[in-house]
């Protein structure tokens, strides 16, 4: 059987914390959610690559502004939500189907909340990366979650389970760089947690020598990402503590949907 070399995953900048997330094989490569066409040709241009086709997970602007620009340059196909308005021409793409660039198959999950047709990409094939490897666009952040401009907190606790569901191993691509100000609200919540902590100097670290905090891993989401962790007596506790009326009420979904609401109006 011929060998099919991992595929590189690197972080090309934009604007002042998006992540544009590039895979090559070293002679093509593919964008997920360009918002931004400048750096994309010059980090193509740096190592020699022709583009092959962009993923979007949602429609917000500073995910599709460089589409266009890098479609008509390329000619490559864009694969985007099924229920998002986009820029045309787009393959719309539903949970379940897969995706064939570069020679492997991208599995498309729907996970609604930021927006109602978000969705994300889910690299798994073995061989085809060091690990499986999740591009989830502004659904999960390392630490935290996006907010709630479309669906509803129950939308979005079920999307958050189902990535949480995926194999520890999975690497989270997810597009900003908010992690440090997502663990100031983590350590809130949870200040006793030692995994935080720990991880929390970490990412002092890389942003002091101007590195990338991202990717994380859903094994270590599960450890400091409070909400992934509404079922912790810890959290639900804090939760209680900031909002009274939330000491009565057991399932997750309240606790997520009050703590989404906390991190909100939290400074």
């Amino acid at each position: 059987m011929e060998r099919v070399d991992p595929l590189s995953i690197a972080a090309v900048p934009a604007f002042a914390d998006n992540y544009i997330w590039m895979l090559h094989d070293g002679h093509q490569a593919l964008v997920v959610d360009p918002g931004d066409a400048s750096p994309v040709f010059a980090a193509l241009a740096a190592q020699s690559l022709r583009l092959a086709g962009i993923l979007v997970s949602h429609h917000h602007p500073d995910h599709v502004g460089g589409v266009a620009a890098l479609r008509e340059a390329f000619s490559v196909p864009v694969y985007g939500p099924a229920r998002e308005t986009l820029p045309e021409p787009c393959v719309r793409v539903s949970e379940g189907d897969r995706i064939p660039l570069l020679g492997r198959q991208f599995e498309v999950l729907e996970v609604p909340g930021h927006t109602l047709g978000h969705i994300a990409f889910l690299l798994a094939e073995p061989g085809a990366v060091a690990a499986p490897a999740l591009f989830c666009g502004d659904t999960l952040f390392s630490g935290g979650c996006g907010r709630l401009f479309e669906g509803t907190p129950a939308q979005m606790y079920h999307s958050l389970q189902k990535l949480a569901a995926l194999p520890a191993a999975t690497r989270v691509f997810c597009t900003h760089e908010y992690t440090l100000s997502n663990l100031r609200f983590a350590r809130h919540i949870e200040p006793d947690n030692q995994a935080l902590r720990d991880y929390q100097a970490w990412c002092l670290q890389q942003r002091e020598q101007g590195l990338p905090t991202l990717p994380s891993t859903l094994a270590l989401e599960l450890q400091i990402n409070p909400f992934l962790r509404c079922g912790e007596t810890t959290v639900r506790a804090a939760v209680a503590a900031q909002d009274p009326a939330a000491a009565d009420s057991a399932p997750s979904i309240d606790t997520f949907g009050r703590l989404r609401q906390w991190k909100n109006d939290f400074r």
